[in-house]
Parts: structure tokens; C-alpha cells; sequence
């Protein structure tokens, strides 16, 4: 697919205007132009979050705006279109990851704590917290980032799914079709081994 080139939108849509939702519903091509201006720029960072290059972050987009443009007559409304929007769009990424993974997926055990003997860790270093903390500076997150990217795949998207797109139990089960109890199984995991790898970038050097 070719990319996205988008020109801002002058005057946003009101996403909770009636009207606009009537004209989206019913196929007005102007509406749906106004939807797609206002919204790739944010549909594009979530994909850019999932996805490890920008040719394929763009198609997902694309691909979410297709799927999108044919549900819009079914669209309710019980939740707000750009929630809807962001849902179809992390719906896109999880599908191109699926259909590129070609590889064996790699064990997370290595990265789990290590425990003594006695029962305590063997080394002990800052907790993950959810979400990319404000607080921490642009190469931080940076860092944070490119550790999330060495998790394997399943373990990566649940992390990305909850502590980064900030959804729930069963909104994550319900994206990777699987049960809410494997995605706090996998979440936990996935915590203790991002830990694992950001403990040698974040110990403090004068502990």
C-alpha cells in the first residue's frame, strides 16, 4: 500500500455531534473524509507501538479504515468512536503480527527473577510500573520501549495492550482471543521480565 499523506484538519469533527454520526452511519464520503484526517495521526502512533516499521504501521491504518468504513452502519454508539476507532485499529496490528510470525516464538524463562536458595531474588532492581511514566525523560521511554521490543511476541502484546494502551482484563482477552486468566498469567510474567532487562539500564550506579 502507498502511505498515508493526510492534511490537517482546519475544523475537527465533533465525534459526539449527531449529525456527523448520522452522515458517517449513512456513508456521507465527506464525513467519512473528516473522520479519516482527524484520526490517522493518532491511529498511526498506536500502530507505530505495535508494529516495527512505519510501512507496516500505515497499512494497518489503511486496513483499520477499510474494516472501519463497513462496520460504521452497524456502529451504536455504546462507546465512542475514537475508542471504537482505536479497537479496530489495535485489532489490525495483532492480525499483521499474527500473519508475520514466521519465526518459533522464543522463551520468556530466561528473563523470569532468579531466585536463592533462601527464597529471595538474586538481584533486586526498580519495578515496572504501568505505562510510560511521564516523569521519565524522552530517551528513558526510549529505552523502556526498545526493552518491551525484546520480550517475545506474546508476552510483548500484553504488555503493550494493558500498560500501554491502558485497556482491561477482558478488553486484552477479547483483542487475543484468549482466556482473561491467560492474560494476568502472562501480564505477571511479562512484568517480571521487562524488569529483568531494565534493572542493568536503571540501577542506580551509586547504590
Amino acid at each position: 500500500m502507498t502511505a498515508i499523506h493526510v492534511q490537517p484538519t482546519p475544523h475537527p469533527p465533533d465525534y459526539n455531534d449527531p449529525a456527523f454520526l448520522a452522515a458517517l452511519r449513512a456513508g456521507d464520503r465527506a464525513a467519512f473524509e473528516a473522520l479519516v484526517r482527524d484520526s490517522t495521526g493518532r491511529m498511526l502512533a498506536v500502530a507505530r507501538r505495535f508494529l516495527r516499521n512505519d510501512e507496516d504501521a500505515q497499512d494497518a491504518v489503511q486496513d483499520a479504515f477499510i474494516q472501519a468504513h463497513k462496520a460504521l452502519p452497524q456502529f451504536e454508539g455504546r462507546s465512542s468512536l475514537q475508542t471504537w476507532l482505536h479497537a479496530i485499529t489495535v485489532r489490525s496490528c495483532l492480525m499483521r503480527l499474527r500473519r508475520q510470525r514466521t519465526r518459533n516464538e522464543t522463551s520468556i524463562d530466561p528473563l523470569l527473577p532468579q531466585f536463592q536458595e533462601d527464597g529471595h531474588r538474586a538481584h533486586v532492581g526498580p519495578a515496572w510500573t504501568s505505562g510510560e511514566s511521564s516523569a521519565a525523560t524522552e530517551e528513558q521511554r526510549g529505552l523502556i520501549r526498545a526493552a518491551i521490543d525484546k520480550l517475545p511476541d506474546d508476552y510483548r502484546n500484553i504488555l503493550l495492550l494493558r500498560d500501554i494502551e491502558e485497556m482491561d482484563t477482558r478488553e486484552a482477552a477479547a483483542q487475543l482471543d484468549i482466556s482473561e486468566s491467560l492474560v494476568k498469567t502472562r501480564l505477571h510474567r511479562a512484568r517480571q521480565a521487562l524488569r529483568t532487562l531494565l534493572e542493568p539500564i536503571f540501577q542506580d550506579p551509586h547504590a
